[in-house]
């Protein structure tokens, strides 16, 4: 059993052999990530021969430049260059993680090889043979980039069904990486990309007025693309693919197939405008510095939005384009919306918003288009596909126009890492979230006073928990989650960066205060009082109690081994999170908290019925959740047990005979035997509350009862006044006999 470790050993464990310990755990993973922090192309390049990388070759010079290429030379002349599409443009594919392709290119511009060396995706891991995936790179042997630019033609990609988008991020990758590589080098008669030298385009923040739906529209704040039946059919038609023709779309050719609508709604008269005040000033919270925002709505037979990410949580229906930067957005960059606020504005089917990744540097007051994938299934397993384009450009109206002015404030201003500005931006919710750890530290410290006060304890209690629910949860969105401690490791295999971490200074500092009280208190502190889904299933408890629910009492025989269903929980996790993290974070949807903390319950319905029947229990039995199947609150109790002090404080006859703590514990973290299990213990101070109450307390009662005896000997000098004595006695009788019950 988890509660029978050796106490010798645990309680021999300092301080000083506990961090060496953990360093000693770690850093293996810290070296390897340092290791790791750099490209990727030299490993690629050293696992297969030049011939198979560039078939016309004979040898391959050392990675050079920023970021790397590495020279090709056949009789010492040099033929081209290859690189890794990953070090140019962002790969990200359906994983979450980037998918690596080396791609040979020549002196002339022309690809001659592309290889993929290595991918995470799901769908070809567990699905789709690889081969099939590798057999589209063959279209892009003999493809000219300079001509692609200069014809702005579409490279026309065999798009394997049922695997969508990692077939269209490889395409991507490989086009506008290939670009970047031509136009850096002056391959194919392209020339670098000229630095801008007129004024500078900047959103104006003094232009902020309301307009309806027919105003945005005419002046261009609104762009739009209608498709009808008619055009879509004519479409596949002029492709020349006859089985395309085989399935033409049915119904009236003026029937409308898709009206999709698109406006970037962080420029402030525009987002006011389509989203209303109170949707705008909560994206406005969300926005973090270097992100904007665009809302999309449609309506009509087809869905922009598709259902690839509801499976692996990225749309894969349409992507921004933007210069050589492509965006594809995933379930946690979108928030869907009822309705559009503009007076006038159509009732559309979809209304969407979502947030672009400031990494990839996604300028507002630049031209973008939106590129529309439309497939048609023509087989079972067959599918062909068409673009197209909803072209967007934001009005001049809203837009400053400034000089180049290279100041010494600008430059500094501009070399602050990313996280820096969010801390900057979240300078309020920070202070307010210190103040509350400095509160809830407080209390700890001073908890022998507090706990002398049973109501003030209670109230403290109550309020610090609507506080955690309503402030930090639903309000702040700062809700810890075991997908925060698997990303942790992962980092550290894969190249550890302080920065990502940092960008969520909420998540950071609570985490951070997890550290500290794991080795003062255990895992108590965060999930006991911290933590917004725990406070969410208190509270609903109480609330069952003031309704006169009945409670119900697991037996002991069956509490203490279900309580390990979260231990294995967690290493189950923590194993696939070894193998991926992608899988690992789906199946970490077993924790309800980006449900019901995040989400606030507006969730596709299973998501939604998930979260209310792990809620429901702990209306019968308190904290359920946490009990049994919490893989946060296991990964918090394995490094909780090195703590260093034992606050809470017991009586020798705790156990034995004792068990009213045991018998009130809220979630039976007391043994028979009276020990308190820190593994369990959310440390609410209840059993605290008893052992300082001289009415509760069976042995505080005894030295209570002891003192009034004494004081009324001392009324009587003979020590005979029977009445106070008959009182005290009854007062012992009745304690006693309640206590012990």
């Amino acid at each position: 059993m988890l509660h029978r470790l050796d106490k010798d050993v645990i309680r021999g464990m300092n301080c000083c052999n506990a961090i060496q310990f953990l360093l000693l755990l770690i850093l293996p993973w810290i070296t390897t990530g340092i290791a790791l922090a750099s490209s990727e192309l030299p490993r690629f390049l050293n696992a297969a021969t030049a011939q198979e990388i560039f078939p016309t070759a004979d040898k391959l010079g050392a990675p050079t430049g920023k970021p790397l290429v590495a020279p090709a030379y056949k009789n010492g002349k040099q033929l081209g260059f290859v690189f890794l599409t990953s070090d140019y443009v962002n790969t990200t594919g359906y994983s979450g993680k980037p998918i690596h392709q080396l791609v040979a290119i020549d002196m002339q511009g022309i690809i001659k090889k592309v290889l993929l060396v290595e991918h995470h995706e799901p769908i070809v891991l567990i699905g789709i043979p690889e081969k099939r995936i590798k057999a589209v790179l063959k279209d892009y042997e003999g493809l000219d980039v300079g001509k692609l630019v200069r014809t702005t033609q579409d490279h026309q990609v065999d798009v394997v069904t049922g695997a969508t988008v990692t077939v269209m991020v490889m395409d991507d990758s490989i086009l506008r990486s290939a670009i970047k590589v031509a136009r850096h080098y002056g391959l194919s008669g392209l020339a670098p990309e000229r630095k801008q030298t007129g004024p500078i385009a900047s959103i104006n923040p003094k232009i902020n007025v309301i307009k309806d739906w027919q105003a945005l529209v005419d002046e261009g704040s609104v762009h739009s693309l209608k498709i009808t039946v008619g055009q879509i059919n004519k479409a596949f038609k002029d492709t020349g693919n006859p089985e395309a023709l085989n399935f033409p779309e049915e119904g009236n050719p003026d029937d409308i197939f898709i009206e999709l609508y698109a406006a970037v709604v962080s420029i402030p008269s525009i987002g006011r405008s389509l989203l209303g005040e109170r949707e705008y000033l909560n994206l406005q919270k969300k926005l973090k510095p270097g992100e904007q925002a665009i809302l999309l709505a449609g309506d009509g037979r087809f869905s922009f939005k598709g259902s690839g990410y509801v499976r692996g949580g990225i749309f894969d229906r349409f992507q921004i384009v933007q210069g050589d930067t492509s965006i594809r957005f995933h379930d946690r960059e979108h928030k869907r919306l009822h309705r559009l606020a503009a007076k006038g504005a159509p009732k559309l089917k979809n209304v969407d918003l979502f947030r672009t990744p400031a990494n990839l540097k996604f300028k507002a007051v630049s031209p973008w288009k939106l590129q529309l994938l439309v497939s048609r299934e023509v087989a079972p397993t067959k599918k062909v596909f068409l673009t197209f384009d909803l072209n967007y450009s934001v009005p001049k109206a809203y837009l400053l126009f400034t000089e180049v002015k290279t100041t010494e404030k600008a430059l500094s201003q501009q070399a602050k890492p990313i996280w820096v500005k969010m801390w900057e931006l979240k300078s309020i919710e920070i202070a307010v979230l210190v103040f509350a750890l400095s509160v809830l530290t407080l209390i700890f410290f001073f908890q022998d006073w507090l706990v002398k006060h049973p109501k003030l304890t209670d109230q403290v209690r109550i309020g610090y928990l609507v506080f955690t629910l309503i402030v930090i949860g639903w309000y702040f969105n700062a809700q810890l989650s075991v997908v925060n401690i698997l990303a942790m490791f992962n980092a550290l295999a894969t190249g550890f960066d302080w920065g990502y971490f940092l960008m969520e200074p909420l998540i950071f500092i609570l985490w951070g205060s997890v550290a500290a009280a794991l080795l003062f208190w255990g895992r108590g502190p965060y999930c006991g009082w911290l933590c917004p889904f725990g406070a969410l299933q208190e509270l609903i408890n109480r609330l069952a109690k003031v309704f006169k629910i009945k409670q119900v009492t697991v037996p002991w025989a069956i509490h203490e081994r279900i309580w390990t269903f979260k231990y294995l929980i967690f290493l189950l996790l923590f194993g696939f999170s070894l193998y991926s993290l992608e899988w690992a974070e789906r199946l970490a949807e077993v924790e309800p908290f980006k449900t019901a903390i995040i989400l606030k319950f507006v969730r596709e319905w299973p998501y939604v019925i998930f979260a209310l029947a792990v809620l429901l229990p702990g209306i019968f039995i308190e904290r359920f959740y946490c009990r049994y199947l919490c893989p946060l609150g296991a990964a918090l109790a394995i490094p909780g047990r090195m703590r260093m002090f034992a606050w809470l404080k017991r009586y020798k006859e705790c156990g034995a005979p004792c068990q009213r703590c045991a018998n009130e514990c809220m979630v039976q973290a007391i043994h028979r035997e009276g020990e308190i299990n820190v593994n369990e213990c959310l440390y609410c101070l209840h059993c605290q509350v008893v052992y300082s109450d001289d009415h509760a307390c069976p042995v505080v009662i005894q030295k209570r009862l002891k003192r009034e005896r004494h004081s009324a000997r001392a009324i009587s000098p003979d020590g005979r006044d029977e009445s106070v004595i008959k009182v005290a006695l009854k007062d012992k009788k009745t304690g006693m006999a309640e206590t012990l019950n």
